[in-house]
């Protein structure tokens, strides 16, 4: 008996991060109405508050999978052994910008989504935030070998902003944003730019 009410309560679950992903495709995580939520999953509306806490957590568990999606096209970024450490960079930035695209609104939920005044994120939602700054780690430590860990995850995350400003004002259409038939030429450039400071800032 457990095991099936523990079931139902997965299913249910899943069918509404389903419902709900395909809302926050369609027209954006500030959109997401508890009622088209569920009548898409085809339950009611108060099964939605028995299989999560609020709405929130509901968009928080959508974008867990969006960052598990977005891990794992990284993480296939990832050139021969050969590679320089810009050759990585670049297939990062390049399938970083790909996601993005393809994944416009998914992806901007990511960024855009804040639970309400009083409440935390969860640790096990921030932690999951990592896969964006990981994969850089390795060739940003071949590229800057004088930095010590801290300075050198710090630097990760400042690498990270630069490329994911770029593209979130040219998807969001901002009037300083590139052209979007501009953005990977743009964002290739940016990471040049970048690899090249780093290989002078590692011989000073």
């Amino acid at each position: 008996m457990g095991n099936n009410r523990d079931e139902k309560r997965a299913d249910l679950r899943k069918r509404l991060i389903d419902a709900a992903e395909e809302q926050i495709a369609k027209h954006g995580c500030a959109s997401l109405k508890a009622r088209a939520v569920t009548a898409q999953a085809g339950c009611a509306l108060g099964a939605l508050y028995n299989a999560f806490d609020d709405l929130d957590t509901l968009i928080m568990h959508v974008n867990s999978r969006t960052l598990s999606r977005l891990g794992e096209t990284l993480q296939s970024a990832r050139p021969g052994p050969e590679a320089t450490a810009e050759d990585v960079m670049q297939a990062l930035a390049a399938h970083y910008v790909e996601f993005a695209c393809k994944n416009r609104l998914l992806w901007i939920s990511l960024f855009e989504h804040r639970p309400p005044e009083g409440q935390d994120i969860p640790d096990w939602h921030r932690q999951e935030h990592a896969v964006l700054i990981m994969g850089i780690m390795a060739p940003l430590k071949r590229l800057r070998p004088d930095l010590n860990e801290t300075d050198l995850a710090l630097r990760a995350r400042t690498t990270f902003a630069a490329v994911h400003g770029v593209v979130l004002l040219a998807l969001q259409g901002r009037f300083v944003g590139v052209p979007l038939a501009s953005l990977y030429q743009e964002v290739s450039a940016l990471v040049s730019a970048m690899t090249r400071g780093a290989h002078l800032a590692s011989e000073n």
